[in-house]
């Protein structure tokens, strides 16, 4: 009886699956962005990079000839330190987008149309940075380009011909290709050496017009980012060409504008793309973003020779084919898991995985669902390249994903992600893996690392977050790597940015949100930098929501006190409970370790922790003195005696005395004097004679019973149940995402 029930469910769901094939057949190709002119928006297709990454070459574009991606964007011609005469002259490149698109269709709705074609209408932005390195001579151009396939620019295509074409070829009609070049070399029929061209076929351009009198330079000695609008219109059969300094708003006057028929020119499937060339003389050919919107056209007519009908029939055929198929393989599996369990008494351990699955597609406003295979391609099957770090939650990958509605660039746009992967499959991994995305779930803040999507297939649990292309606020103060990469020291502002940030960030969990969230694991590592240098704060694996009337969170017995050593709250290694004063605790180690370079953790001069010292230099009249050296004096001195001051007040021993973090803001913002720091350090006092955690006080007088320690080196002893041997566990993870 329960086969036939499962028989009938499997039945049912193939029977909507059929339809959602059809479905999925069509919107996969529809991601749409902005419409392009006269179409409607529900018949667009397109895609949209903010930026590039090497990733993309896997995912998103074909790189051809001398071209590469580095530094966020797309190198047309190479960027290179090397020798000029061997690295950079006399080559030629060329990128396209991965997938062709279709730009024309025969009409054959009636006989007396027959042979007419409609025309795919598009729009298209990019930014890009004709640059001359070290104010050299430019040359040679760079075009925007629709090509028929992804074969590799033609040999002998550098100097004068853009990577388009060579001595044998231009000109042919055969070449089935169109460009918009900006052209920076006067050739004998070119009006100057600065002009934007029209080109069909031939690096002889059938339209061109000069840029110098309507002050535009495409490569001026001080570099400049152009942004530069083509917009075809299919049913008109026209083209236009507007440029602008980036930034500025898209002229209504196009610098260029003429007819063109993309019916009888390129391949009814062509691939939209950029190509450049360099001579004898040579100039970096930049793209730094690229959206592009085009007019859908059907599929379903190929020109008359029937394969686009073999395709329909195939569709037709092939579903339910395929559907019989798939009932018949989950019929066998099942068969299979229900002898297994009769063998092994297994209750179905995958049971979980589903239970958890459609708790997590129960949560309000719930994030991006990702099928496993999606991630596996993002990151190149979790290639041991693409890992950015590791902790005792799992590890993170770096990779990218085809963005949807939600993403910043739009939908179909290349979302660079950071993935993490848990390492427990096991009931606790799901705990910390609901945990975790239960709340960062529905949290919106400017200095928290978004939530992407996540999956849970195969019995792989995974999360994916926005990518922070900066790393961890620790990989730059304190990895040898960093240096060893080129790494510039972080200067003051963006230090002092970095720490308002973090507090932001931390009020909104503490105060803002509508439950109070408890991080548990503030620490470098866990601040993630943006492309700005902006501080986002990452990793909730450890984070809980505690009831607003409540004043802490308490781990399940056993569970010890999780964090690393020099950022837990001295009270924690007797509660085991984590409070919104721990997080204020370890905000101040944070604090001190940006102003001083150092980690909390660490022998000098005597002190086994920065706290100590800093504060002994506080005692003495001398905090200046544990600024990082490396600023060699470039800093504002009001804020470090501010940001000094506050960290100690933060890692006070006693956790009422902490300040709040609406406080914190305030005082970094400059509204608030600093707090008064006592010279001495304070001795850590437990219990409290109050027993409250949010209202204890070093004001009353202490008992026989309670227990009186003067720093951080000395109470770091072991006192509960292992907790100190897990925190020092705890220290040694290097999770970069969050």
């Amino acid at each position: 009886m329960a086969a036939a029930r499962f028989l009938v469910h499997l039945l049912l769901l193939a029977a909507a699956s059929t339809s959602a094939v059809a479905a999925a057949s069509t919107s996969l190709s529809t991601n749409a962005t902005a419409a392009a002119p006269g179409v409607s928006g529900g018949n667009v297709t397109g895609f949209s990079f903010s930026r590039f990454v090497s990733a993309n070459r896997v995912v998103n574009v074909t790189v051809l000839g001398d071209a590469n991606i580095n530094q966020g964007a797309l190198q047309i011609t190479p960027d290179s330190l090397n020798d000029a005469a061997t690295y950079l002259t006399h080559k030629s490149g060329r990128v396209l987008y991965a997938t062709p698109f279709k730009l024309w269709h025969r009409d054959k709705a009636n006989a007396t149309s027959s042979g007419k074609k409609t025309v795919a209408s598009f729009s298209t932005v990019f930014t890009v940075n004709v640059f001359r390195p070290n104010g050299t001579e430019p040359a040679e151009g760079f075009a925007f380009l629709i090509a028929p396939s992804t074969d590799e620019p033609p040999v002998g295509s550098s100097g004068g011909y853009l990577g388009l074409t060579n001595a044998a070829t231009d000109g042919n009609a055969t070449n089935r290709i169109v460009a918009v070049e900006l052209d920076t070399e006067k050739q004998a029929y070119d009006p100057d050496d600065n002009h934007v061209g029209l080109d069909v076929n031939s690096v002889v351009s059938v339209a061109t017009a000069s840029l110098r009198p309507l002050g535009i330079e495409i490569s001026p000695v001080d570099p400049v980012k152009y942004n530069v609008w083509v917009d075809y219109d299919g049913a008109a059969r026209r083209i236009a060409v507007r440029m602008a300094v980036a930034g500025k708003p898209k002229p209504r006057r196009a610098v260029l504008a003429a007819p063109l028929d993309l019916g009888a020119t390129v391949a009814e499937w062509s691939y939209f793309g950029f190509a450049a060339s360099t001579g004898s003389k040579y100039q970096l050919n930049c793209v730094l973003a690229w959206n592009m919107t085009l007019e859908k056209l059907p599929c379903d007519d190929d020109g008359g020779d029937g394969s686009g009908r073999r395709r329909t029939l195939g569709l037709a055929v092939g579903v339910p084919v395929g559907v019989v198929a798939v009932v018949g393989a989950a019929v066998l599996a099942y068969v299979c898991v229900v002898k297994r369990r009769k063998v092994h008494g297994d209750d179905g351990g995958n049971s979980s995985s589903a239970i958890t699955g459609t708790m997590i597609r129960s949560l309000a406003g719930g994030p991006r669902e990702f099928e496993y295979r999606e991630i596996r391609k993002a990151t190149n099957n979790f290639d041991e390249k693409m890992k950015l770090g590791q902790g005792g939650y799992g590890v993170v990958y770096r990779g990218v994903v085809v963005g949807d509605h939600t993403s910043p660039g739009g939908a179909g746009s290349a979302v660079e992600v950071a993935v993490k992967k848990f390492s427990r499959a096991s009931t606790q991994g799901q705990n910390d893996f609901l945990s975790e995305l239960s709340i960062i779930n529905r949290l919106r803040h400017k200095h928290l690392v978004r939530l992407v999507g996540w999956s849970h297939d195969n019995g792989e649990l995974l999360l994916v977050y926005e990518f922070m292309p900066n790393g961890s606020l620790d990989q730059h103060l304190f990895s040898p790597a960093a240096a060893a990469a080129g790494r510039q020291l972080l200067g003051w502002e963006l230090r002092y940015n970095i720490v308002r940030g973090v507090a932001s960030a931390l009020h909104y969990l503490h105060d803002e949100y509508d439950q109070r969230v408890v991080h548990r694991d503030l620490k470098a590592s866990n601040i993630m930098l943006d492309a700005a240098f902006s501080a986002r704060l990452g990793d909730f694996g450890l984070a809980r929501a505690i009831e607003t009337d409540k004043t802490s969170y308490m781990e399940e017995a056993g569970g010890g006190v999780h964090g690393t050593v020099g950022y837990i709250a001295p009270e924690c290694f007797h509660t085991e409970k984590a409070t919104r004063e721990s997080d204020v605790y370890a905000f101040g180690a944070v604090v001190l370790e940006v102003v001083c370079g150092r980690r909390p953790r660490c022998d000098i001069e005597g002190f086994h922790f920065l706290v100590d010292w800093v504060w002994r230099l506080h005692r003495d009249g001398r905090a200046l003195e544990a600024v990082d050296a490396r600023l060699d004096g470039a800093f504002d001195v009001g804020q470090a005696e501010r940001l000094i001051l506050l960290g100690l007040a933060c890692s006070h021993p006693t956790p009422a005395e902490r300040p709040k973090t609406p406080a914190i803001l305030q005082i970094l913002l400059g509204s608030m004097p600093p707090p008064e720091v006592p010279p001495f350090k304070p001795s850590f006092v437990w219990p409290a004679t109050d027993g409250g955690l949010d209202t204890m006080s070093t004001t009353a007088g202490t008992t026989t019973s309670q227990l009186s320690l003067t720093s951080a080196s000395t109470w770091s002893g072991s006192f509960v149940k292992g907790s100190l041997k897990h925190a020092f566990e705890q220290e040694g993870n290097t999770d970069s995402l969050a």
